[in-house]
């Protein structure tokens, strides 16, 4: 039997609200399944009841939590703070915080999820600044995380090491790995290739102190490959490397779809490729890889996109159930705590002073 579990649910993010998060909750529990699954929805309780009702969901299921208070999409992260309280975002994470949920769904602002969510919840790591975005990518071998992909934009050896740790506990909770390989992206994969954070870094993973199944470098082109299961890089370059495949993917169906409507015989040839192309368009749904974790806080929140659709939004509720059911932050506080002591030993030893070059 499943674990019961209870998922704060921010009911009116996104550009949506209720019409995408209810409907959201429906197509998870048909994908997956309900049982031992429970909804609490932070918002406009006529709202939402009339979703309820359309999608035939009941109180067995959804508990509404009324809140007239909404955080704008467009509403700045220190104006969030200093207004949110009382807000349905404001609420959904202080539910995790109380311990009544085991993780909250948002489709809300980014910025004031990321501020409220540190400021209600902290972070479980003295040296990260912000959680860090984890992206679940697809994959010639399946899926591939890769964090951080937009928050810190700067990160040290020492952050990097922490994504590592995060993004190891994040796959095997999600994606169902026993022993999830680690790389760190770099322009190469030689051992003196990189700025220094990156090599010290490398160097700290590799010497093992973690027990994490780390690979090495990897390159960019190896993550649509699957190279490794996740990708270790810092905010800058991980939203860079992020958006230019976005950006590759529709430009690539967009020439596709020009190709195959550009004649008769074209449009016979994508009639009898139907089913393959269907296929290869369910890989790279977005929905079904939609929703993205903020990975290094005292709890699980997880980050829908504001446009995502019922489906889309289903799946980052998947996400919430898998983390909130799993040991995940139970291997994250045990490998930070191993953290220190390992960037001890990798430190080198202060050299002795000397006097005329012997030793004091």
């Amino acid at each position: 039997m499943p674990s019961p579990v209870l998922i704060s649910l921010d009911a009116m993010g996104g550009d949506h609200g209720p019409a995408v998060v209810v409907p959201g909750v429906r197509d998870y529990i048909r994908r997956h399944g309900g049982e031992g699954v429970r909804f609490l929805l932070h918002g406009d309780e006529a709202a939402i009841a009339a979703e309820m009702a359309t999608c035939r969901l009941g109180d067995d299921v959804c508990q509404i939590r009324h809140t007239d208070k909404v955080v704008a999409m467009d509403e700045k992260p220190a104006q969030a703070m200093r207004r949110g309280k009382g807000s349905s975002l404001w609420n959904a994470v202080e539910s995790v915080k109380s311990g009544e949920a085991g993780a909250v769904v948002s489709a809300g602002n980014t910025g004031a999820l990321m501020a409220i969510s540190k400021l209600i919840l902290r972070m479980s790591a003295p040296g990260l600044e912000r959680p860090a975005i984890v992206a679940s990518w697809p994959t010639l071998k399946g899926v591939t995380a890769v964090l951080d992909v937009g928050a810190n934009i700067e990160s040290d050896a020492e952050q990097l090491i922490e994504f590592a740790i995060m993004g190891e506990a994040f796959h095997a909770a999600v994606h169902g790995s026993g022993r999830p390989t680690i790389g760190i992206l770099n322009v190469g994969s030689e051992d003196m290739k990189g700025h220094e954070d990156v090599r010290e870094a490398h160097a700290v993973l590799r010497a093992g102190g973690l027990d994490l199944n780390y690979h090495g470098f990897v390159e960019g082109d190896d993550i649509a490959k699957g190279t490794v299961d996740v990708v270790v890089t810092d905010g800058f370059t991980g939203n860079i490397a992020l958006k230019t495949a976005e950006g590759t993917a529709r430009f690539i169906s967009a020439l596709l779809k020009e190709a195959l409507t550009s004649g008769v015989q074209a449009k016979l040839g994508a009639l009898i490729a139907l089913p393959a192309l269907k296929a290869m368009g369910q890989k790279i749904d977005p929905s079904a890889i939609n929703g993205g974790p903020l990975l290094g806080l005292n709890g699980i929140v997880v980050k829908s996109h504001g446009g995502a659709n019922a489906k889309g939004f289903g799946n980052a509720i998947r996400i919430g159930v898998d983390l909130a059911r799993s040991d995940y932050l139970v291997k994250v506080g045990e490998k930070m705590g191993k953290l220190d002591a390992v960037m001890h030993a990798a430190q080198p030893a202060p050299e002795s002073p000397t006097i005329s070059g012997e030793s004091l």
